[in-house]
């Protein structure tokens, strides 16, 4: 069959919205959902807001080719594509769903995803983008750096994207990579509206209200306020059960728990283990929820003159009891995994592996020979940005100081303040989620050359680096599971860069006569077959 690869034209096209589809009153409620945050770079531009609290809502406006049964088992299923393929070890070929409604009217084509995956959206005009498409510069919006940065690592091989036929596409690697299937369902390939997006006045205007195809499309957004969301009632999966999500930012938990006694909300999210009770001694609420897809973990910055050596660090990993992090702070509802990887990814799973053991007298005599005399290791702090943060990092804090070390809390407002080059940066908190069932979704895209904790400066390490291209491109399993394992010992034991704590758990407060399912995972899944309302 005759293929041709897909560039897009740099028109620019002004689009309504589309009509509603049910011209008499609309009954269905109005859901309120409070939430700590909804966004860290006030934009929902998926890539942009590779976050925890970007993973929860992007799912309700877009959409990839490969879905997640987030409510399930975590496998893959389909989504914008009824099915998939491998043709060889750098090609995927997609059926694509028929008569996909995006927000504005239009149906969704192979243009529309030629452009969501290509380099006017994603990689910007930048050296080294030669045949992913026309630029951005034809249309006036480059992408930010974080963006581009981010689509660099969740796709490092993309070539190009071929159109087989009007419903075929064919996504196509420069390399061997046996993850394609996994990075495919990554939100960063979540698919939008070209014409929407040529049609915005600027990139932070398109980046605050993108037009894609979920759910939900986004009506109004005031950033570090609220969000609304309005049903896509021609959506393919189904009218939607809500005729709008109001989605409030409401940092504090116990004003989450009382305005959703109070009636102000149906939904509170990232309620701590210890407040569970206090919400379901009120008979018309219970809270759902796992642990999920994602591990929390200390990450240490080597540059600090302290943390340079990798004696300390390793001193700090052994000083920590995790087992009394999680059945303190977490009632024992979460897990210590064996490092930083899930019994998800299946046979590329280290079982053999373990976390530097609890180890005081271990701890000690590590520090003794790097000669530490007590000099002060700045540790910066969110108020509360994960569930139990600032109790975690003083349970912390006091194993440190039982083993001499010598810890010390520095309050910061948020990210920027954390993340800042300088002499006080040495330790802080982050989380690692697996975007996809392999380690290539932790240790690469996360830990790699190209992942935040080396890009950020704090962390290099030349064998690891040369490993995750054995993990990347590499096609023999035994091979990949091998370099994996050498990568786990490498930046865990040997030279951390972080320090594994558990597997993070998300736990959500709701109404009980609403239907509704818990994910095992960050994304809110509010569409008709996971939402209902009781008469």
């Amino acid at each position: 069959m005759l293929r041709r690869t897909l560039l897009a034209s740099p028109a620019a096209i002004a689009l309504p919205l589309a009509a509603p589809a049910f011209a008499q009153a609309d009954t269905r409620p109005v859901l309120t959902v409070a939430v700590q945050k909804i966004s860290n770079s006030n934009t929902l531009e998926p890539p942009r807001e590779q976050s925890n609290v970007g993973f929860r809502l992007s799912g309700l406006f877009s959409e990839t080719l490969i879905g997640t049964n987030w409510t399930g088992d975590l496998s893959a299923k389909p989504e914008l594509a009824t099915g998939w393929r491998r043709i060889d070890e750098r090609t995927l070929e997609f059926q694509l769903r028929p008569d996909v409604k995006l927000h504005d009217g239009r149906v969704m084509s192979a243009e529309d995803i030629a452009f969501s995956l290509g380099a006017e959206r994603l990689y910007g005009s930048g050296e080294g983008n030669a045949g992913r498409g026309v630029l951005a510069g034809a249309t006036g919006k480059e992408p930010p750096g974080d963006v581009v940065a981010a689509a660099r690592r969740s796709f490092p091989g993309f070539e190009r994207i071929e159109a087989v036929d009007e419903t075929t596409i064919r996504f196509v690697n420069r390399v061997p990579d046996l993850t394609l299937e996994g990075r495919m369902a990554q939100n960063v390939g979540a698919i939008f509206s070209r014409e929407a997006f040529r049609a915005a006045e600027s990139w932070l205007a398109w980046a605050r209200r993108p037009v894609g195809t979920g759910p939900y499309r986004v009506g109004e957004y005031r950033p570090d306020t609220s969000l609304m969301l309005e049903a896509h009632d021609e959506y393919w999966g189904g009218r939607p059960p809500a005729r709008r999500i109001r989605v409030l930012e409401v940092p504090e938990v116990s004003s989450r728990i009382n305005g959703l006694v109070a009636g102000e909300f149906d939904f509170a999210c990232d309620i701590p283990p210890d407040q569970i009770g206090t919400v379901e001694r009120h008979p018309r609420f219970e809270v759902l929820g796992s642990a999920i897809n994602n591990i929390r973990i200390i990450c240490f910055d080597t540059i600090h003159p302290t943390l340079r050596n990798p004696l300390v660090r390793r001193a700090m990993a052994h000083a920590v009891d995790r087992r009394t992090i999680v059945d303190a702070l977490w009632a024992g509802r979460t897990e210590v995994p064996k490092g930083l990887q899930l019994e998800s990814f299946g046979q590329m799973h280290v079982g053999e592996h373990e976390t530097p053991r609890f180890d005081v007298a271990e701890a000690k005599r590590l520090l003794r020979e790097a000669g530490y005399r007590g000099e002060p290791i700045p540790y910066r702090l969110l108020n509360n940005y994960y569930t139990g943060q600032v109790p975690t990092a003083q349970i912390l804090q006091e194993m440190w100081r039982a083993a001499g070390l010598n810890v010390q809390i520095e309050m910061r407002e948020n990210w920027s303040q954390v993340n800042e080059p300088g002499p006080n940066r040495a330790v802080r908190d982050w989380s690692c989620t697996a975007v996809f069932a392999d380690p290539v979704a932790t240790l690469v895209r996360a830990m790699g050359p190209n992942g935040e904790l080396q890009r950020s400066g704090e962390w290099k390490n030349e064998e690891f680096n040369r490993l995750c291209g054995v993990l990347e491109t590499g096609t023999d399993p035994g091979a990949r599971r091998a370099a994996h394992a050498r990568m786990l010992n490498i930046i865990e034991r040997e030279d951390p860069g972080y320090l594994v704590l558990h597997q993070a758990a998300t736990f959500t407060a709701k109404r009980r006569d609403i239907a509704w399912r818990a994910p095992r995972g960050w994304p809110l899944d509010f569409r008709a077959g996971n939402l209902g309302f009781r008469a």
